[in-house]
């Protein structure tokens, strides 16, 4: 990478869902505190930076993405003071802090949506969100047949009859981003962060926040009207979509709005940069995000929703980097998240199935946790050696599978309840990740905690834990600290480009200049490596010049 580019151009960032990551005072939740206490651990990885899921004050609907104040932090998490320590530490330790902003709705306990429903029918307040009259004789049925994204209707009528819109629970109305208020409301809550030292935002359902003004009625084969890895669509609709003129999701209008936050931006020193939760349906509609005067980055949904496919995950690389490449914006890589089965799990079934926008992802049989992780190995590889920026969801890096048999009693994601408990939810990716010990909590929590971990932890997991790991040569977290070390030392990774090598069917391998050549054996069968000078990494052993199935090795050449 050139010493005068832009650090998010190819950095590492590590997710942290903070009411899993560590827990500080013994309350059976991750906190700010948890975080300070792990800052050398995040440094000792290598990471350039840590995305922070919402720890702003809520009501706790959706675990935080319904924000009631956007300038306090959650008491359950800490202070404004303590977020300003841990932004000021991190920095000490070279490590850049990227909190979670979410624009497309709050909490019904904010201070706008209190003021709206205290003011009534058509006035100033309600215009902020999306209320509208319903349809029919009594206006008894909904403005419209658009569906939440957790299961259910979209609307929710008050007792003075007017219905309010809420793409998700019904506790997070959608704000109205017609609204100059909501425009002007939501740069100055950026600039309140920017100015207390935050390097940038990670962008919650930017895709999500202009609906059509006609609030028309879905497409029948939109149905429903959903987007992403919370999506319940038709099964019959295989396959990537055409983009199509969608009521609420990736309308052209909201790159104005991020035109403006990319001015924000601009105003403070240091790179700041944002990244953008946006579901779009081809890559040509994701590049739209991330024009030279829009936003810097956004995630790779195509990469992590790939099936475990040579063929697949080639034309997912060229068309991502293609697409990227020519509105000057880099790739940024992703395998797992806060919101999807770890891929460790996705990865150990016999078929690992491709997966789409608009489409649940549903494993198929049981899971080979075995297979999962050796294939893990192998994707952890890949990934970090593409051109562009990586994310690492906290646990991956230890590969830690889903927990796939959660007691029904514990879960707690809205989803299992608005699905009528048809839909688990997402709990089983998001419980608390082990550090030390051989039993629960396993360091989450310290030794005196007055609290369990508020989601149970396997029984199974000692040998998961950081401390079971470190300095355990063939362990997942030995790789992930060799591969993002060798990322930073090595001149041929980070931002860039790649060339593809001539290879058998099955197996990706590419070169990177100077002297670079990662390959990976997605085939049945052993594959002879290329002349090379030195083995910098493997994922498994890569013994007499052979390459194994699912392993990938990154080679000097």
């Amino acid at each position: 990478m050139s010493g005068t580019a832009p650090w998010w151009r190819d950095a590492v960032i590590y997710q942290v869902y903070i009411r899993s990551f560590a827990d500080g005072n013994g309350d059976g939740v991750g906190d700010i505190a948890g975080i300070r206490s792990r800052l050398p651990y995040l440094k000792s990885l290598g990471v350039d930076a840590i995305w922070i899921n919402p720890w702003y004050k809520s009501p706790m609907a959706d675990h935080g993405y319904d924000v009631a104040d956007y300038r306090a932090i959650d008491p359950l998490f800490g202070t404004v003071a303590e977020a300003e320590e841990l932004i000021a530490e991190a920095h000490r330790h070279g490590i850049r802090v990227i909190p979670d902003i979410v624009p497309n709705h709050t909490s019904d306990q904010h201070a706008w949506f209190q003021a709206a429903l205290a003011a009534g029918p058509g006035s100033p307040e309600r215009e902020r969100y999306v209320f509208r009259p319903g349809r029919g004789p009594d206006g008894g049925e909904p403005p419209n047949d658009w569906v939440s994204c957790f299961g259910g209707p979209a609307w929710t009528r008050l007792p003075d009859g007017d219905w309010y819109l809420h793409l998700f629970a019904p506790e997070q109305p959608d704000l109205n981003w017609e609204h100059p208020e909501v425009r002007a409301e939501f740069e100055s809550i950026l600039r309140f962060w920017f100015s207390r030292g935050v390097d940038g935002f990670r962008i919650d359902v930017a895709h999500g926040l202009v609906k059509h003004p006609g609030l028309p009625d879905l497409p029948p084969r939109q149905q429903p009207a959903q987007q992403g890895p919370l999506a319940t669509a038709d099964p019959s609709q295989e396959g990537p979509q055409q983009h199509t003129d969608h009521p609420h999701w990736d309308r052209d209008e909201v790159h104005e709005i991020y035109r403006a936050w990319r001015k924000v931006a601009d105003e403070f020193p240091g790179d700041r940069c944002f990244v953008a939760e946006a579901w779009a349906d081809t890559p040509e509609r994701l590049a739209a995000y991330v024009r030279r005067d829009g936003l810097h980055t956004a995630f790779n949904f195509d990469f992590l929703m790939s099936s475990w496919s040579a063929k697949d995950l080639r034309a997912v690389i060229d068309d991502s980097l293609g697409m990227l490449g020519a509105v000057g914006a880099p790739a940024t890589w992703v395998l797992s998240n806060h919101d999807v089965m770890r891929h460790t799990s996705r990865y150990g079934r016999t078929t690992v199935k491709r997966w789409a926008v608009n489409e649940p992802y549903r494993p198929e049989g049981p899971v080979d946790l075995e297979l999962g992780t050796r294939r893990a190995r192998a994707a952890a590889l890949l990934m970090l050696a593409l051109p562009g920026g990586a994310y690492i969801y906290q646990g991956e890096e230890l590969g830690l599978p889903e927990v796939e048999d959660l007691p029904e009693a514990v879960l707690q994601d809205p989803i299992w309840e608005r699905s009528g408990h048809t839909d688990r939810g997402r709990d089983g990716c998001r419980v608390p990740i082990p550090w030390s010990g051989r039993t629960p909590p396993y360091g989450f929590s310290p030794e005196d905690a007055s609290a369990a971990p508020w989601l149970p932890q396997p029984a199974d997991w000692a040998e998961h834990t950081v401390e079971a790991q470190t300095r355990d040569e063939t362990s997942m977290l030995e790789l992930y600290r060799g591969a993002v070390r060798l990322r930073r030392e090595h001149p041929a990774l980070g931002d860039g480009t790649l060339t593809w090598l001539d290879a058998a069917e099955g197996v990706l391998a590419f070169r990177r200049d100077p002297g670079f050549v990662c390959v990976v054996n997605l085939s049945a069968t052993a594959y002879r490596l290329p002349d090379h000078t030195s083995i910098l990494l493997a994922s498994g052993t890569a013994q007499g010049g052979l390459l194994a199935p699912d392993e990938a090795v990154w080679l000097s050449v």
